[in-house]
């Protein structure tokens, strides 16, 4: 016997096969009680150590899944994160993370991975320009599922927020307080999610009887430095032209408007109320707290990853309930992941929040739309 054990040790030794250890390491709920015993009683004496790769090869399929994702700077990245390493936590698989930045294309780093065979099946997480490459290999049988906001929702399982319905709660709110010179600030333009915030500003906008002013929208990227370029160019005008409120497309360039605000003494909300996007771990302890719409990044990331391991294995969720030791959870349609090639998208819509804090001010006097 070597001094370390491999799984066909294990098999020989427990008198099954390779995908039995495996299914047993793995806590399929399909193995007998008695089987399990036997093996796991190898496993202990041993103090063998699965290896999660050759672990998942002796069952015709590894046990990795990829991630792929932006660096952990971008808003939100962090926290879709915790909520993936949350929900595999309690199952058999593990996580291999790919960090890919917006510069380059990274088509041959996807290729690279993929050619490896080691995953069996990918998480893209804002993949940004790879969203149509990324296609192409769900097409060919890799099975995956997206986090997006950049390209309009596909073939590819999805799963995101309502984007024009949280802009229009956040919107309204302002309205509610009083505002009727409400200035936007955009996202990157070729961003499906910018489209549909402005979508539900301004159809907040119609709807209470005000036409969107195209002199209060103005163009950022998604980052501190474009919001303080959007707020010094709002700010460089005439007073008496000014908003009475902004909405900024997101929470960074919220944080850039309110830099530019304290450095020439423009009071928040006194002169100029605020509102964000996304709620970052920073908005609550800004000075003042900044209102805005709290993306479930967390829920994402469980659900997301939830999703992707159901059309791998549509057993992992009792295997994952046994490992925690929960009752199996009740029946499902089964998710097919040929049902979903072949045209049966898949897209979560996960609620938000609108979280008021100081930057939205005290509602005033007048009160709009219905």
């Amino acid at each position: 016997m070597p001094e370390k054990l491999t799984i066909q040790d294990i098999a020989r030794l427990a008198r099954v096969s390779k995908a039995t250890v495996s299914r047993v390491l793995n806590h399929h709920p399909s193995v007998s009680p008695e089987t399990r015993t036997r093996v796991m009683r190898i496993v202990q004496e041993y103090d063998f150590v699965p290896n999660a790769t050759a672990t998942g090869l002796a069952g015709g399929k590894t046990r990795l899944i990829g991630v792929l994702a932006p660096p952990l700077t971008w808003a939100g990245i962090s926290e879709i994160l915790r909520g993936v390493a949350e929900y595999v936590e309690d199952t058999s698989y593990e996580i291999v993370l790919y960090s890919i930045s917006f510069d380059r294309d990274h088509f041959d780093v996807l290729d690279r991975i993929l050619s490896m065979r080691m995953v069996s099946g990918l998480l893209a997480i804002l993949p940004g320009k790879l969203s149509r490459h990324i296609t192409e290999r769900f097409h060919q049988g890799l099975p995956l599922v997206m986090i997006d906001d950049q390209e309009k929702p596909g073939i590819v399982p999805w799963v995101g927020i309502d984007n024009v319905s949280s802009a229009y709660a956040a919107t309204r709110h302002l309205l509610e307080r009083g505002h009727r010179r409400i200035a936007y600030i955009h996202g990157p333009q070729d961003y499906y999610c910018t489209i549909e915030r402005y979508q539900g500003y301004a159809q907040a906008l119609r709807d209470a009887g005000i036409s969107p002013d195209p002199t209060l929208v103005f163009h950022g990227r998604f980052d501190t430095p474009s919001g303080r370029e959007c707020a010094a160019e709002l700010f460089a005008r005439d007073r008496s032209t000014w908003p009475s409120a902004i909405f900024a497309g997101n929470d960074q360039m919220a944080y850039g408007v309110l830099q530019v605000a304290e450095q020439r003494g423009i009071q928040i909300p006194g002169d100029i109320a605020l509102v964000g996007f996304d709620d970052d771990l920073l908005a609550r302890h800004l000075k003042p707290p900044l209102t805005t719409i709290h993306q479930p990044f967390s829920q994402m990331g469980y659900k997301a990853i939830e999703l992707l391991l159901t059309l791998i294995d549509p057993d992992h969720r009792a295997a994952r309930a046994q490992r925690k030791g929960e009752a199996p959870p009740e029946s499902e349609p089964a998710i097919s992941f040929e049902d979903v090639r072949a045209g049966q998208p898949i897209r979560l819509l996960l609620p938000t929040s609108l979280v008021v804090r100081a930057s939205s001010g005290a509602p005033r006097s007048l009160s709009i739309g219905p």
